[in-house]
């Protein structure tokens, strides 16, 4: 049986961010939340790419081409932003969310990387159908924290798998088969960061689309609107012509934000860097009389101070070019350093200029420090300097198998069983009828080799 869908889709800033860097898309064929972060780095433009790239390729397609289509969409959009970061390197950092289906009419081609989320309201009962690349949804797969504490971690809008134009990332997708009535819901961590499930699930149990959409929105501005606030709501209804000519919604940065052209982003950037000479100025010889008495200087006027001027402009303009050259500089370096205790990998370069922080941190792993060998524990505490993000992504995950193998050895070590006892010999003259009180080994430790080991635990 083949449906249709009857879809709604909503972005706004919220009430705490000053833009908004979220997007969606929706159509009879397809829905996305695309969520940018990168802050000053363009994340608005990174979602509007996808956003933008989901609506250009946007076609029917039959359910066994659904995932193929996904992960087209989903590479050209990547492969924009790498043309962008190229073309301005200021941009590095940017990234965003990509959650969204392709919808062949009886199923939906699932693509998703990072927290957007997609859940599904069947017979009264809300699923969440995606599973969050987050750094507190990686603690909680470990068990080292609970739902409950996950959702008021100071860490929570850490993402570990994001869509920026690098080529390590990977998307995760499914195919699901829908039923009439099913409701779905795409949204960004604005709405699932504000709300629970019972306060979705209720919202969602609205029997109107447009009012459902109104209260999910009103509720996350009520539980404080600290992000911007994106979903698409969508209903599985039967087959309808009407609604398969419905007009595509685009929404968010993907109508606010122009996607500059490649060639002349690159042409701007340079001439940052190389502004033109300004031309000189008229001669005032080249003037009548009259002008050149207005620019003859007075005998009486002190001389001194235009080239005093003059000097303290040359210093402004050297300290400043050279500030600029640090930062600039600064922002196409990564290193890895500890962050409460955790690998973290910074953008910049560590300590600050005049007050200025050089870095910040743009991912935090799941690597303890500690369990880290420790050659490169002291390594990360005095931090790893890398020449790229893919640099520092490969380094985060040495850290993380070495971290790993090191927890393997050490619960090794504790399982041990403890040494026999050893008797202490009876001298000589002594009666062996007194007690012999039994002496142990000491603990098992690394030996001097093994310590001289950079990856021994």
């Amino acid at each position: 049986m083949t449906f249709s869908l009857h879809y709604a889709a909503h972005s706004e800033v919220g009430r705490v961010r000053k833009n908004n860097q979220d997007a969606a898309y929706a159509s009879p064929t397809m829905l996305l939340v695309a969520d940018g972060m990168g802050g000053a780095a363009a994340g608005d433009l990174a979602s509007a790419v996808a956003a933008t790239e989901a609506a250009a390729s946007d076609t029917s397609v039959p359910a066994e081409r659904m995932l193929d289509h996904m992960a087209g969409i989903i590479a050209r959009a990547n492969a924009t932003l790498h043309d962008l970061v190229t073309a301005d390197p200021l941009l590095d950092g940017m990234g965003t969310t990509f959650c969204g289906a392709a919808f062949s009419g009886e199923q939906l081609g699932l693509a998703h990387i990072g927290d957007s989320r997609c859940y599904r309201w069947r017979a009264h009962t809300l699923t969440q159908l995606t599973h969050d690349h987050s750094w507190v949804q990686a603690l909680i797969d470990e068990g080292r924290l609970t739902p409950e504490q996950a959702a008021v971690h100071p860490h929570r809008s850490l993402i570990l798998k994001v869509l920026n134009g690098h080529s390590t990332m990977e998307a995760d997708y499914e195919v699901l088969d829908v039923e009439e009535s099913d409701r779905y819901l795409f949204c960004s961590d604005g709405l699932s960061g504000m709300l629970d499930d019972s306060a979705i699930a209720a919202a969602l149990a609205v029997p109107d689309l447009d009012e459902a959409v109104a209260r999910l929105a009103r509720e996350a501005n009520d539980a404080g609107g600290h992000d911007n606030i994106t979903l698409v709501l969508a209903d599985v209804v039967a087959q309808d012509d009407a609604l398969a000519l419905a007009t595509p919604l685009l929404v968010g940065s993907a109508v606010e934000r122009q996607i500059p052209d490649v060639e002349d982003l690159a042409a701007e950037y340079a001439a940052s860097l190389y502004p033109p000479v300004e031309p000189p100025q008229d001669d005032p010889r080249d003037h009548d009389d009259t002008e050149q008495a207005r620019y003859a200087p007075l005998d009486h006027q002190p001389r001194r101070w235009p080239g005093v001027l003059a000097a303290v402009l040359a210093v402004a303009l050297l300290l400043g070019g050279a500030g600029w050259s640090v930062v600039s500089y600064a922002q196409s370096r990564y290193f890895i350093a500890e962050t409460d205790g955790t690998v973290g990998i910074y953008n910049g370069l560590p300590g600050s200029l005049l007050g200025w922080e050089l870095s910040e941190l743009v991912e935090l792993t799941a690597t303890q420090v500690d369990d880290l060998p420790s050659f490169y524990r002291r390594a990360v505490t005095n931090t790893i300097g890398v020449d790229s993000l893919t640099d520092a992504h490969d380094t985060a995950d040495r850290l993380a198998r070495l971290a790993d193998n090191c927890i393997q050895l050490r619960a090794e070590r504790e399982n041990r069983p403890p040494p026999t006892p050893s008797p202490t010999p009876t001298p000589s003259g002594l009666s062996t009828s007194q007690p012999n009180y039994p002496t142990y080994l000491a603990p098992v430790t690394p030996t001097g080799a093994e310590e001289a080991d950079p990856e021994a635990c």
